[in-house]
C-alpha cells in the first residue's frame, strides 16, 4: 500500500500504488511502497490495494490507442496442431532495454539489474483468438546459475490493478542464491501499466469511499459509484468484458508457452494469490513451485472483499496509535493510543461538518477514512510516520491552520482526489466488476453500512460502501471454482488488515498438501521479501530452491527478523 493509496488487498513490494486493492501492496520506494529491495506499494496505496490494499492498464481503448499488432511470427495463421491458440504459442519475443526514456526509473532499475523486456500478444477475447489482439508487457532477469537452473518464476504483485513489471530485481534479491537459479520474470497483467492500457478516464484513482456519517452522505456515495460506473461503459465498453482474472490467467499460459517453459513457478502476493489459485485450477499440472503470500479466501472473493477486515484493522489502527504516543515530541498526537486515537476521531467529526483544506484539496467524511484505511497495511516505521504524518495534517486543519501536506500524504490525497492513477482504479474495477457480480440494489449496502456503523463507525462505513460494480454489466463466465487440492507454500501475518489471516487458514484446510508460514503478532500485508522476517525469507528461500515443502506449517516470530 510511498505512493498512493491502496485500500484492497493488492499490494506487495514494489507494486504501484493503489487505494483498494490487493494490491497492490508494499512498500518499499513508492507512495506506498519503500525503496530499495523490500519496496512495498505506495504506503498509501499498499493499504487499500488488494484491491483492498491493501493492498487488490488496458486493453486497447478506442479512444486513447491503436489495436495492438502481433509480431509477424505471432500474426501468422495457426497450424494444423489441433491448437487453436498456436500462434500465440509459439510468437517469437523480441527482447529489448527496458528503458522507455530518460525519466524511467523503472527501466534504469530494470537495466542495472539485467533485465531485459518483451512484449507478448495475446488475444482480447479468448472465444476468437484470430480476431482482436492485444499485449502483455514482461520483463526477464534471466537464471546466472544454468546447470542448476530450475526453470521460470513469474509475478505478481496485486491489486487488481498493480503492476509487476518492475519487481523482478528486488525479488531476486529477497531470493538470494537461489535467484541464480531462476528465470525471474514481471508480467504487468492485461491492461495494466505497458501492457495494452484501460482507461476509463476517472477523476480519482481509487472507487473505495466511505459511506458519509448519514443517508445524504451515501446517497452521494451511490452518485460517485454510478458516474465511475458509467464513465467505464462509455469509454470502454468494448473491452471491459475482457478484464478478468479467468483471462489473464490465459494470458500466464500464453507467456509460460512463449518463454519455452513446460511449467512455471509462481510468486503472487494479495490478489497475486487468487489469480494464482485460478491459474492453477485452469491449467493442471502446469505449475512447478507456488508461493501464495497475503492470500485471498477464493469463496469469500468478490467485489466485496473489504467486507470483515473492520476488526483487524481496529487492531493495526490501535498498534500505530501506540507507536504514535512513543513519538508524541515528534508528531505531538497524544502521549498514550488513547490519546491518539481521539486525534484521529477527532478529525473525524471535523470532516464530517465541513471539508479540511490541506493544499488545494478538500477532505471530506467520504475520503478522510479512507486515507487512515490506506495508511494501515504495513507494520513499520516509514509507514507509520507517513500516517502520522497525514493526521497531524489533518489536525492542524481541522483547527484552522494552512497546510502543506507532508510529500506521502500529498501523494494519497492526488490519488485519492485527481485524475492522475485514473488507470490503475479503472483497471481494478474492470477486474472485480467482471469477475463476480454485486449485488445492484443500494438498500443492501445501506443496510449493511448501518449495522457495521454500529460496531466501528470509522472503518465499517468504508469496508461496507457501495462501489460501481453495483452498476456495472453482469460477467461474461462464471467465477472459477478453485481446484480442491494444491501443495504450495501460503504465507501470512496474523494481523493482515487486507487479506486477513483467516484467508489463508481456510486456503490450508482447503489444500491439506500445502503448508503455511506464519508471521505473528505482525499488522502486515505482504511478509516475504517485504518485512524483513529471517524466518519467513528463509523458508521461502528453502521451497524455491529445493522444491519441497516443510513437514509441517510454520509458525515465525515477528522478532525473528
Amino acid at each position: 500500500m510511498t505512493g498512493s493509496p491502496s485500500p484492497l488487498p493488492g499490494g506487495r513490494p514494489g507494486a504501484a500504488a493503489s487505494t483498494t486493492g490487493l494490491s497492490s501492496t508494499t512498500g518499499r520506494g513508492r507512495g506506498l511502497a519503500g525503496s530499495g529491495p523490500r519496496r512495498l506499494v505506495s504506503r498509501a496505496a499498499a493499504g487499500a490495494a488488494l484491491l483492498l490494499a491493501g493492498t487488490l492498464t488496458v486493453v486497447t481503448s478506442p479512444i486513447t490507442a491503436s489495436p495492438a499488432v502481433a509480431s509477424p511470427a505471432a500474426a501468422e495463421p495457426a497450424r494444423a496442431t489441433g491448437d487453436p491458440l498456436a500462434r500465440y504459442h509459439r510468437q517469437h519475443l523480441d527482447w529489448r532495454s527496458c528503458v522507455l526514456g530518460p525519466d524511467d526509473e523503472t527501466g534504469r532499475e530494470l537495466a542495472k539489474a539485467g533485465a531485459r523486456c518483451a512484449d507478448v500478444t495475446v488475444p482480447l477475447n479468448y472465444d476468437k483468438p484470430n480476431g482482436r489482439t492485444i499485449t502483455v508487457a514482461i520483463s526477464r532477469i534471466r537464471a546466472t546459475d544454468t546447470d542448476r537452473r530450475v526453470g521460470a518464476l513469474l509475478l505478481n504483485g496485486g491489486g487488481p490493478g498493480g503492476q509487476t513489471i518492475g519487481d523482478p530485481p528486488w525479488v531476486r534479491a529477497s531470493m538470494k542464491q537461489v535467484g541464480e537459479r531462476y528465470d525471474v520474470v514481471g508480467v504487468d497483467p492485461r491492461f495494466v501499466g505497458r501492457s495494452t492500457p484501460l482507461d476509463c478516464r476517472w477523476p480519482t484513482g481509487s472507487f473505495i469511499r466511505g459511506a458519509g456519517k448519514d443517508r445524504a452522505g451515501f446517497d452521494r456515495t451511490v452518485a460517485l459509484a454510478k458516474d465511475l460506473a458509467d464513465r467505464c461503459r462509455a469509454s470502454q465498453g468494448d473491452v471491459l468484458p475482457y478484464a478478468t482474472t479467468r483471462n489473464t490467467a490465459r494470458d500466464l499460459d500464453v507467456v509460460r508457452a512463449a518463454l519455452g517453459e513446460r511449467r512455471i513457478s509462481y510468486l503472487g502476493y494479495s490478489y497475486g494469490t487468487y489469480l494464482g489459485q485460478v491459474y492453477a485450477t485452469m491449467f493442471p499440472g502446469r505449475t512447478d513451485r507456488v508461493v501464495l503470500d497475503g492470500v485471498v479466501d477464493p469463496d469469500r472473493y468478490s467485489p466485496r472483499l473489504l467486507r470483515g477486515t473492520e476488526s483487524a484493522n481496529r487492531r493495526a489502527l490501535e498498534g500505530w496509535a501506540a507507536w504514535a504516543a512513543a513519538r508524541d515530541s515528534a508528531y505531538g498526537l497524544g502521549r498514550t493510543r488513547d490519546e491518539v486515537l481521539a486525534v484521529v476521531d477527532g478529525v473525524q467529526e471535523a470532516a464530517g461538518r465541513a471539508p479540511l483544506v490541506i493544499g488545494h484539496h478538500r477532505v471530506d467524511e467520504h475520503v478522510l477514512p479512507v486515507v487512515v484505511f490506506s495508511g494501515l497495511s504495513q507494520d513499520n516505521d516509514d509507514a507509520y510516520a507517513d500516517l502520522a504524518a497525514a493526521v497531524r495534517d489533518m489536525r492542524r486543519a481541522t483547527e484552522g491552520h494552512p497546510v502543506t501536506p507532508s510529500p506521502g500524504f500529498a501523494a494519497t490525497l492526488s490519488f485519492l482526489l485527481d485524475g492522475s492513477a485514473s488507470a490503475y482504479g479503472s483497471v481494478q474495477a474492470a477486474v472485480l466488476c467482471g469477475d463476480v457480480s454485486a449485488p445492484r440494489s443500494p438498500e443492501v449496502y445501506w443496510r449493511d453500512v448501518e449495522r457495521a456503523r454500529a460496531q466501528d463507525p470509522l472503518f465499517g462505513p468504508v469496508t461496507r460502501s457501495i462501489g460501481p460494480c453495483a452498476f456495472w454489466d453482469r460477467p461474461r463466465e462464471r467465477p472459477t471454482a478453485v481446484r480442491g487440492d494444491l501443495p504450495a507454500l501460503l504465507v501470512s501475518a496474523t494481523g493482515d488488515p487486507r487479506t486477513v489471516h483467516r484467508n489463508a487458514q481456510a486456503v490450508r484446510r482447503m489444500w491439506p498438501s500445502s503448508r503455511l508460514v506464519t508471521l505473528r503478532d505482525a499488522d502486515q500485508h505482504a511478509v516475504y521479501g517485504v518485512f524483513g522476517s529471517d524466518c519467513v525469507d528463509t523458508t521461502v528461500n528453502t521451497y524455491l530452491a529445493t522444491g519441497r515443502l516443510p513437514s509441517t506449517d510454520v509458525t515465525c516470530a515477528r522478532s525473528a527478523g
